[in-house]
Parts: structure tokens; C-alpha cells; sequence
């Protein structure tokens, strides 16, 4: 499918998912709207809108940096409107960006709950409604969100309650929206089948062995062309698995996305909420 004169809002995109996301649909003729709060190169984690934007353009795309923390209404609603100004409507959505820490209960100040809560719940949520007069306005109008299948069990909250309340937060926003939506705005939810080597989550868990046990992030950004390709008409509210919706697209070797190819596949670390 030619992405021409379609135009992609991505949140959190200077690194990781979201830029692989980014750079998958710019190669595709897409217009990028990058929305992420990073304008300064991070001391820990590489990338900022600026360096995402060359990199974008660098494909031939054409690119709208903002900076924006989606916690900020405000620089939601003017992200939003600069981005019709610039390329005339919002095709499709991307909720990428999303906040973790893994930590339990007592070790969970109420500064990291408001935080994750107000990124992945809210941020989702706003983001979302901010874009949405302009996506009931596009002839297949997508909103896919990262996060995972609602798989209510006790042992994906034991270790981390805030966090998995948020990132199921955007899960629910799949849920609801995908139903008040249906047959006008697509809206549906992506998640890793298995780890996904991106600086944040390597900062995260804090272990670079286990980095070698996990795909790239072009998994992610090639499932995530396939799904919007789809009718948006129909195709709403799914919770995809990355390497379930290749495999259905045909694809059968999945060694490519591998960080080390050597690696036995059943070595590979399942992410969580699988």
C-alpha cells in the first residue's frame, strides 16, 4: 500500500519503536508527526525529535518534529494543529509513547505512578480525542496503540501493580474506543511477542545479556504497516501480536529480526503480558 499524502501522528518517536514505526511508513511515502518531549539529547538514552526527523528525511519523507509531552494538554491540541496546518489532516495515529518503571508497591513513589499513569493511561486517552476530529475526516483512519492483550491475571501485576494498571490503561482505551468508533475510526492494539531491544527497556531491566535474546524493533514497525493497511472499517479492536500478524502476511522467517540470529528461537524472552 502507497502511504503518499497520508499523514502518521507518532508519540514518543525519537528513538526505539516509534522511530522504526516512523521510518517503516516515511519509506512508504508517509508525512511523520513526530510528538515527543525530547529536544535535548537524553544523558542516557540516544535521540531526540531533531536527530529522528534526519533520519526520517535522510528516507525521502517529509517530517513535523513537535515537541510535546502528551501529559500537556496543550501541546497535544498545538501538535495537533500545527500537523493539519502542515500536511492538511491526521490519517493515522501511533500511541507509542509510554512510560515504565518495574518496581512493586513500596518501592513505587507516587511521583512514578502519576507519571506512568499520565502518560500511558491518560496521555493515550488525550491524544487519542485530540486527533480524532480530524481522523473522522480520513478515508481509512487508523489509531494503533502499543500495548497488550487484556490478559487479567494476577501474576502480570504482582511484581509491578502501577505499571501494568497504566499500560493496561492504553489497552482500554483500544477496548472502548474500538466499540464507540466502529465502522468510522480503526482502533487497535500491538504488542511484542517477545522483548524488543530499545535503550529504554535495556535501561529498564538494566541487563545488556538479555538484549541478545530479543528482536529488533522492525518487527514491530513491519506489523505495524500490515495492520494499517487494513479495511479501518473492519479491523477494529484487535489486540495483535507482532509476529502473528506477519506470519498471517506470509512471512516465515522470523531469524531477521533476531538481535543475534545465531540464537535458538525458543531462547528468545517472551515480553510480558503474553
Amino acid at each position: 500500500m502507497d502511504f503518499k499524502n497520508k499523514t502518521v501522528f507518532i508519540t514518543g518517536a525519537s528513538r526505539g519503536i516509534g522511530l522504526a514505526i516512523a521510518k517503516k511508513l516515511a519509506s512508504k511515502g508517509a508525512n511523520v508527526v513526530i510528538a515527543a518531549k525530547t529536544a535535548e539529547p537524553h544523558p542516557k538514552l540516544q535521540g531526540t525529535i531533531f536527530s529522528a526527523a534526519s533520519e526520517i528525511e535522510a528516507l525521502g519523507g517529509k517530517v513535523l518534529p513537535c515537541v510535546v509531552d502528551i501529559r500537556d494538554e496543550n501541546q497535544v491540541l498545538e501538535a495537533v494543529a500545527k500537523a493539519v496546518e502542515t500536511f492538511g489532516g491526521i490519517d493515522i495515529l501511533i500511541n507509542n509513547a509510554s512510560a515504565i518503571q518495574l518496581t512493586g508497591t513500596l518501592e513505587t513513589e507516587m511521583k512514578r505512578f502519576d507519571l506512568m499513569h499520565g502518560v500511558n493511561a491518560r496521555g493515550t486517552y488525550l491524544v487519542s480525542r485530540a486527533c480524532l476530529p480530524h481522523l473522522l475526516k480520513s478515508a481509512n483512519p487508523h489509531v494503533l496503540t502499543l500495548s497488550p492483550p487484556l490478559n487479567f491475571e494476577a501474576r502480570w501485576f504482582k511484581h509491578h501493580v502501577a505499571y501494568s494498571m497504566a499500560k493496561f490503561g492504553m489497552s482500554l482505551v483500544t477496548l472502548g474506543m474500538s466499540a464507540e468508533f466502529e465502522g468510522k475510526v480503526a482502533f487497535n492494539s500491538l504488542w511484542p511477542r517477545t522483548i524488543i531491544a530499545t535503550a529504554a527497556i535495556e535501561f529498564a531491566v538494566g541487563n545488556a545479556e538479555m538484549m541478545r535474546l530479543a528482536r529488533t524493533a522492525d518487527i514491530m514497525a513491519d506489523a505495524c504497516y500490515e495492520i494499517l493497511t487494513r479495511d479501518a472499517k473492519i479491523c477494529t479492536g484487535n489486540y495483535f501480536i507482532d509476529d502473528a500478524v506477519l506470519a498471517e502476511a506470509g512471512t516465515t522467517d522470523f531469524s531477521k529480526y533476531q538481535v543475534d540470529p545465531s540464537a535458538n528461537p525458543k531462547s528468545l524472552i517472551p515480553d510480558f503480558f503474553i
